[in-house]
């Protein structure tokens, strides 16, 4: 559940974390999580659908996106700017950037983008999982993007093993020199919370790192 806190913003919660008090009714679960997947869909993969444009950096604006939704999805009349801000200013991976009027997704992009995104206070070790399998031929070649525009690497071994387990049930883990790969002339760039963006790796700054999760760790939702 979405809710608003005149004090202290926006939150998922049924009561404000910070005050307890119950605030302002934005949006229930299931319209959260539908209208999160057409956010990002929008954002990272099919602008077009809705007929709108991303500009070069990766952003649209939001009131142009409030208007496609609408057109597409007449269930979602009631949709207005604020209910937007607060669906990116609440997601706990930082999948959305707001600036001014306008919106941004910050990493998985297929859509072809150009971020502008921090590159300071990267930390010197990051990770990335594979299959068993892909272990021995990407410590060999070095990571290139697949199936996004971007490398994507994990703050943390177990960030990386959570995402890898959409995967496969055991992912092997990848750590990364980001240190070395900095200062040779990488750029590394911080997306979300945990996930970090560069073109790609060579081999030169990967091992395999042993990792034992916890025994509880699951599955990451999709990014």
């Amino acid at each position: 559940m979405l809710k608003e806190c005149p004090q202290h913003g926006f939150f998922r919660a049924e009561a404000c974390p910070v005050c307890q008090q119950p605030g302002k009714f934005l949006m229930n679960d299931r319209e959260l999580d539908h209208l999160g997947r057409i956010l990002t869909g929008i954002l990272r993969h099919f602008p077009d659908r809705y007929q709108l444009t991303i500009d070069p950096k990766g952003w649209i604006p939001l009131a142009q996106i409030v208007r496609a939704i609408q057109s597409k999805h007449p269930a979602y009349h009631w949709l207005r700017v604020v209910h937007l801000v607060a669906i990116a200013e609440t997601d706990s991976k930082g999948r959305y950037e707001v600036r001014d009027d306008r919106i941004r997704a910050t990493y998985a992009h297929t859509v072809e983008v150009e971020l502008d995104l921090p590159t300071l206070n990267i930390p010197d070790h990051l990770y990335y999982p594979v299959t068993p399998e892909e272990a021995t031929i990407v410590l060999e070649v070095g990571l290139k993007p697949s199936d996004r525009r971007k490398v994507h690497l994990s703050k943390t071994a177990l960030d990386a093993h959570s995402a890898g387990a959409v995967r496969t049930p055991a992912p092997v883990i990848l750590e990364i020199d980001a240190g070395k790969a900095r200062a040779d002339g990488i750029v590394i760039m911080q997306a979300g919370k945990t996930v970090f963006l560069v073109d790609q790796v060579p081999p030169q700054y990967l091992h395999r790192t042993e990792f034992s999760p916890p025994v509880d760790a699951a599955a990451a939702e999709p990014d």
